[in-house]
């Protein structure tokens, strides 16, 4: 009997720095209601789905707090759990923790029909720096706002209402890494769920980097992930101008052969929606790339051993 699981990519449009939480809120809700009609199992919302992108912001401690989530579901973001389990729909959203002993994580939970949360990941791969860039109009201080994730990359099964796949989470940055993938993978991951808040510019510095080349970077990373791990992936963005700052769309749902079966058109509140037949699966982890057969951990030491590049000596003379 086929094992297909209806995925919804909920894209949002931009969230504003005044923007009071209630009204992000409300729009949550609302693409939730939306994928729920068009008969999606599993809704994914972007990275920060709550606040806008605040880490592009040199913050104090006073200004910063009120981004991050004490505990989650909370007061403010209870409704949207409530919702769901009402219209019996599994979500996955990212958002700032704050745990009780202080530390701050960019994270996400994936969340099942009933309510209740299922996993926790907490993104490994901060982009940007500490300290602020001098000169620049905006940020990119992850490093500066964040800890870096601590859970590592633990694979987890859906209800037995989605077929039981096995799933896993990044965030943002995590996805343009095939090391987070490949772990996942080696636990049978079937599919990939994954939000991003992306610059539609380069956010290091510099002109080589617009909204068209990172969008194709984008879908590219999730296509050739989903490819050479033979898995679903769900990636989907916060777009649009943010206090003046771009945010590049393109959230897409990719097949196991590597191929968008669906995407957004706009930089706004967009849901679309895809069939994932989670047996597709079996022909890439079967066949061009089953582990078991073809890999050869003994020699991919450097991948763990080694952070920076070291090119080989020169010859002498």
């Amino acid at each position: 009997m086929p094992r297909i699981l209806r995925v919804a990519a909920a894209q949002m449009g931009p969230t504003q720095k005044a923007d009071p939480r209630s009204q992000t809120l409300n729009r949550l809700i609302a693409l939730l209601e939306r994928a729920a009609a068009e008969g999606a199992q599993l809704v994914v919302f972007p990275e920060l789905a709550f606040t806008t992108f605040f880490p592009r912001w040199l913050l104090d401690e006073a200004a910063l707090d009120p981004y991050y989530e004490a505990a989650l579901p909370g007061p403010e973001t209870q409704p949207l759990f409530d919702r769901a389990r009402e219209l019996g729909v599994g979500f996955y959203i990212g958002y700032a923790e704050k745990t009780p002993e202080g530390k701050r994580f960019n994270s996400a939970v994936t969340v099942g029909p009933d309510g209740t949360i299922l996993a926790k990941y907490r993104k490994m791969h901060l982009p940007g720096s500490v300290e602020p860039r001098e000169g620049a109009r905006f940020q990119q201080l992850e490093k500066r706002y964040f800890e870096y994730g601590d859970l590592g990359f633990p694979a987890f099964r859906g209800p037995e209402g989605w077929g039981e796949p096995v799933l896993g989470m990044l965030v943002c940055n995590d996805r343009r890494w095939p090391e987070a993938w490949r772990v996942y993978a080696l636990q049978g991951m079937e599919m990939m769920l994954v939000g991003y808040n992306s610059a539609a510019y380069d956010p290091n510095g510099g002109e080589t980097e617009d909204q068209g080349l990172r969008t194709f970077h984008s879908q590219l990373a999730a296509q050739a992930n989903a490819y050479m791990n033979a898995c679903w992936a769900v990636a989907v963005a916060k777009a649009g101008e943010e206090d003046g700052s771009g945010l590049i769309g393109g959230s897409c749902i990719v097949d196991p052969n590597g191929r968008i079966v669906a995407e957004t058109r706009t930089l706004a509140d967009e849901v679309v929606v895809a069939e994932c037949d989670l047996d597709l699966c079996l022909q890439g982890k079967t066949k061009m790339f089953n582990f078991e057969m073809h890999r050869r951990p003994e020699t991919y030491g450097l991948i763990s051993s080694q952070k920076g590049a070291i090119a080989p000596p020169r010859k002498a003379g």
